[in-house]
């Protein structure tokens, strides 16, 4: 299991740099003056590129012997995109910084999935989906909190001192995600990756209609999208709400990291409780439980504790989704589909980055940015309510 502990070290390492990375990036489109509006477009770039890409990786991971080059391609372009969202001088800088940090984020976990995809057995998925998302958290703890730290307690519309340390947190975040390059350009794949059956004909060949064709994939697409997409909102618009209540972005930066913290709880417990209970019954109760639970974090931050309890339980909750829901296509579809299936999951992943973001902007722009995370909980509400109706 040696290839899978390195994996999850690279894991760890990029996700920590670009959870530091994101938020701050938010911060620094308010020091440059930007609205709710602006900063729904600045997140909604990040995934924007990735939307068109992730199938072209799909079928690349599919055919690849060796996914190195695409792990490691993938740290390269997370630091480049860190470096320049430090050195973008106005908001079309930040935005294209985004798009890259987006594309470097997409080649590596497309590379991880389809590794464990084609090393793990069916009974090793949910054990090899959890402890790779759960250093995905490890990494959504480290960040925000380091994140926090850099930035301090003073507010982030001081002027040019506010600036310089929003560019020091940058830097690290694009130190971090580099120095993941060690782990991951090591030779990992200690047990050979299964070859893809060769496709002699059409009927052999993964497409996008044949995958979302197969039963049970476009469900578990949509359940994934809301997902991810309240991962980005809580994010991108926590720090807005913060700053209008007056709190320190230190402090916001520890509230993001107890929801990561929380998600790597729920992802290291997977494994047993995918023994105890249906992979459809957790994915019902995450859905629900975290779209009530992440209602009252925006009401409540001003009380620091209590707004913590419901991002750590909400947080849990969905730790479990992401792993189910890449288990679960996995499983639903042809083994040489795998990384085409998980790469199909990711494009659905990135529209719901690009469109939630959006909407969840022009929400706030009139209704403050609590609103943003509200709609993120109505979409996971709705989309747990449609998995109970569906199952009876």
């Amino acid at each position: 299991m040696t290839w899978l502990w390195l994996l999850c070290a690279a894991g760890a390492l990029t996700q920590s740099g670009l959870n530091l990375l994101r938020p701050v990036t938010s911060y620094k489109l308010i020091a440059l003056d930007a609205g709710p509006v602006t900063i729904g477009l600045v997140t909604a770039a990040y995934a924007l590129l990735p939307l068109f890409a992730a199938v072209w990786l799909g079928k690349v991971s599919d055919r690849m012997a060796s996914l190195r080059i695409m792990i490691v391609a993938g740290v390269i372009m997370l630091a480049l995109g860190g470096v320049g969202l430090m050195l973008s001088p106005n908001v079309l800088g930040v935005a294209l910084a985004s798009a890259l940090l987006g594309m470097g984020h997409l080649a590596f976990t497309v590379g991880g999935q389809t590794t464990i995809a084609r090393t793990a057995t069916n009974n090793q998925l949910d054990a090899g989906f959890g402890w790779f998302t759960a250093s995905y958290s490890l990494g959504q703890m480290i960040g925000p909190i380091l994140g926090g730290a850099l930035l301090g307690t003073a507010s982030v519309t001081g002027g040019e001192e506010s600036l310089g340390r929003i560019h020091l947190a940058l830097w690290v975040g694009a130190i971090l995600a580099a120095v993941a390059v060690v782990p991951a350009a090591l030779r990992f794949e200690a047990v050979p990756l299964r070859p893809v059956r060769p496709r002699n004909d059409d009927d052999a060949a993964a497409s996008i209609p044949r995958i979302l064709g197969t039963r049970g994939v476009v469900p578990y697409m949509v359940t994934s999208l809301g997902l991810l997409a309240m991962i980005d909102i809580l994010t991108a618009f926590l720090p807005v709400v913060g700053e209008e209540a007056g709190v320190a972005p230190v402090v916001v930066g520890v509230l993001l990291a107890v929801r990561g913290g929380a998600s790597i709880l729920s992802r290291v417990v997977l494994p047993w409780l995918s023994i105890r209970f249906s992979r459809r019954g957790l994915l019902k109760t995450c859905l629900l439980v975290a779209a009530v639970t992440l209602v009252f974090p925006p009401w409540v931050i001003t009380h620091e504790w209590l707004a913590a309890i419901f991002l750590a339980v909400g947080g849990f909750f969905l730790g479990l989704g992401q792993p189910l829901t890449m288990s679960m296509i996995t499983t639903a579809v042809p083994e040489h589909w795998r990384g085409s299936a998980l790469a199909v999951r990711l494009m659905g992943n990135r529209l719901g980055q690009v469109g939630m973001p959006m909407l969840a902007g022009l929400v706030a722009a009139p209704l403050g940015p609590a609103a943003a995370i509200w709609i993120a909980c109505g979409v996971l509400a709705v989309s747990g309510a449609e998995r109970v109706i569906r199952d009876r």
